[in-house]
Order: C-alpha cells, then structure tokens, then sequence
C-alpha cells in the first residue's frame, strides 16, 4: 500500500511552512516597492537595505535590551524592538526623500532617472549598515525556539517523518496577515488612503481635487518604513541578518512586485508567495518523498533536485522573464494602488 501521510508530511515541513513563512517576507518586502512606484512612479532599488537598516536598527534594540534583562517571554525579544526600528527607518525615508528625490520629483526626473539615483541611495545605507553593525552574521533570536517540534509531531500522529514548525514562522505568517488586513483597511477605509490611491490614479486630477502631494508623498514614505523594517526584521529572525543577503533579496522581491503586478497590493502578495513556492519546489530534493511512493526497485540514485539550492535566485529570474514575455503587466494587471 502506498504510503501518502509521510511524503506529504515531508512536503509540509520542507516546502508548505517555510514557504508560507518567506511568501509573507517577499510579500511585505513587495508591498513596499508597489507602494513606491505606486504612488512616486519608479523602481525603488534601495528598498531591500531599508529592510536591512530597519532589522539593524531592531537587532541594536534587541540587544539593548537583553543587556537590560528585559525579554518578551517565549516570543522574540525583536518585536518589542520593531517599533524603535520604524521609526529610524520612516525617519531615513524621509530624510532621504527630503534630500535627495524631491529635488527630482520638482524637475520632473524621468523614472529612469529616479532608478539611477535610488541605486545611489542604495549604495550608501548599504555602506552606512556595513559600518554600523558590520558585514557579518548576526544573532538575535530569542525565546521558544519552536511552536512545534519534530519528535513531537513523529509521536502525536505515529508518522516515520516529523513536521517541525519554528516560533519564527509562526510569527512571520502572523504579523504579516495582520499588517496586510490594517493596510488595505487604510488605503480602502480612510480618507488618507483614498488620497493616495487618487493621486497613484491621476496626479493631475488629484491635484485638482485639493489634495496635497506631499502629505501622501510623506504618507507613502512612512508606510514603506514601517514594511520595510517588519519585513526585513522578521526575514532575520526566520533565517538570520547578514546586511548582503539583502541586496540578494532584492530580486525575488522585485519578482513578487512584478509578477503579481507592478503598482497593485494585491499582486505583491499574490507574487510574493508565487515566488515564495517555486523557489522551494524547484530546490527541493524529492528523493525521499519518491521512496515512499515508488516500488524500492524504481527509486533513482539522485537526488530529484531539479535546481540546487545555490541557485535559488536564478528561479525569480526565470519567473519574472517569463511573465515579463507572456503578461506584461503581471498576474492581476496593476498600475495603481
């Protein structure tokens, strides 16, 4: 009799939960981009080290206070931290908005021209992390470490293969569903949203209307922190912080952005977690789920990877070229917010 509890067990615990958990990251990391071109129409290049500035702002005030005794019980002592990391990486975003892209958003820059300049910006926060907290791995997770172990899930349920299911990814799905439910409420309840999505809809007409561009301008920028910093945060504490991981995570990032849609909230989560599973189906290894599913005598000798895992990243490529040749505009065909 085919045995279908354990192979399915295996794909849960290697592909289903981690990837629900890094679709959240991409789709959070992805909200900000669409944010961004939604409302200043260009492609921010310097959003993935506002993730890292924000973690590394959170990782500075996790330790804090650790040194000061001072935990959140079970749950990383990072959450409590967060919210000093918003606030330093809305306060970046504004600073560099005030700076820097206003004065091309007065003449009128093409978006090309505001591509170039956030590669500028990219390269120093990139440095400015490099110089605060240093090119290396970084720890800061704390807590109970699992919300599910694998010895436990093998004796509750009898089952050869274990689920184990990290305390880091439940709270990953978590903080993403609630900030995903608060930001469509915003954008689609508030007035402030609906000047936002006025102005990303026509400008012009918007402007007409007596809305203010630079108080939704400002609005963008601090929503774009505040994901910025839960996402990079929570991708740190799921995997771990190294600030050059996240210039690797810009590409699935803009994949999830595109792919579902440049411009639409709702194609950056549906891309993030599009990108998310392909990613981990296409780098996992189906040998064992093959052994039990096949007679001994016709289990292959290889692994059954159709990719190794060292190129995880060329799978968003791969997406995001396909798409960009068959649908243009992504899966849900968004240019506006």
């Amino acid at each position: 009799m085919i045995d279908l509890l354990n192979p399915l067990a295996l794909i849960c615990n290697f592909v289903i939960v981690p990837g629900l958990a890094y679709g959240s990251q991409l789709a959070l990391g992805a909200l900000g981009v669409t944010l961004v071109y939604g409302v200043l129409r260009f492609s921010n290049f310097a959003h993935g080290e506002l993730m890292s500035f924000g973690a590394m702002i959170t990782i500075l005030g996790t330790w804090a206070l650790q040194n000061h005794g001072i935990s959140f019980g079970s749950l990383p002592t990072a959450l409590l931290a967060m919210p000093l990391g918003m606030v330093l990486t809305i306060g970046l975003c504004l600073v560099t908005d005030r700076f820097v892209f206003r004065y091309y958003r007065v003449k009128r820059a093409s978006p090309v021209t505001f591509m170039i300049v956030s590669v500028g910006v990219m390269f120093l926060i990139s440095g400015l992390i490099r110089f605060i907290i240093g090119p290396n791995d970084q720890s800061f997770n704390d807590g109970t470490r699992f919300i599910m172990k694998a010895r436990a899930f093998k004796e509750m349920t009898g089952l050869s293969e274990g689920l184990a299911i990290k305390t880091s990814q439940g709270v990953t799905v978590m903080t993403a569903f609630v900030i995903v439910i608060f930001l469509f409420w915003f954008l689609n309840r508030t007035r402030t949203g609906k000047s936002m999505r006025a102005y990303s809809d026509n400008e012009d007409l918007a402007l007409l209307s007596g809305i203010n561009p630079e108080r939704v301008v400002m609005i963008a920028w601090i929503i774009t922190g505040i994901l910025a910093t839960v996402a990079g945060t929570l991708y740190g504490l799921d995997k771990s912080y190294k600030p050059f991981t996240f210039l690797q995570l810009l590409l699935p990032i803009f994949a999830s952005a595109i792919v579902g849609g440049v411009g639409n909230p709702i194609g950056a989560i549906a891309g993030g977690f599009v990108i998310a599973f392909s990613e981990l189906m296409v780098t996992f290894a189906y040998k064992k789920v093959a052994a039990y599913l096949l007679p001994y005598n016709l289990v292959p000798d290889g692994l059954l990877q159709l990719l190794s895992t060292d190129y995880k990243f060329s799978v968003s490529f791969m997406i995001l070229i396909i798409v960009l040749l068959v649908k243009p505009t992504g899966i849900f065909s968004g240019k506006t917010l």
